[in-house]
């Protein structure tokens, strides 16, 4: 029987901020669904060339909040996607305020985080750059 990659699923704390994080990443929201008897909003983001749902992150929502579950989303991994130009959105997301927990140095592969802990791996379509500053001396910072 074959298996079909679906979406990954995370848990949110605030939507808006969540959804503006993966608009950062270049993500767009493909599909929203709100359930008032659940008390929880679904919100599918996907990069835009992959709006045909095989590559979604369902951002969850609980409108109750969410004590009891594990506040530490380590347990879960990272999410990955590959980007055109990974200096250039480094840069992007560093200057809308995001920490680059591991910088580019290798011209290759970064690492940040969502809002809600959540590890994003950024990986360069077609191979590494050259290396180049400031990303090349660039230490890591907290956990990624």
């Amino acid at each position: 029987m074959p298996i079909t990659y679906l979406h990954t699923m995370v848990r949110v704390k605030d939507l808006d901020a969540s959804i503006a994080f993966y608009k950062l990443l270049g993500l767009v929201e493909r599909r929203r669904s709100e359930n008032e008897k659940g008390r929880f909003t679904l919100v599918f983001m996907c990069p835009p060339e992959q709006a045909n749902g095989h590559a979604d992150v369902e951002l969850t929502y609980n409108w109750d909040g969410d004590d009891g579950l594990p506040s530490d989303s380590r347990h879960f991994g990272h999410l990955a996607y590959t980007v055109d130009d990974i200096y250039a959105t480094c840069q992007s997301l560093m200057d809308a305020g995001v920490t680059i927990n591991r910088p580019p140095r290798d011209g290759h592969m970064a690492f940040v985080r969502s809002p809600d802990n959540i590890s994003i791996e950024l990986l360069q379509a077609g191979g590494a750059k050259p290396a180049q500053e400031p990303w090349a001396s660039m230490e890591n910072t907290g956990h990624w």
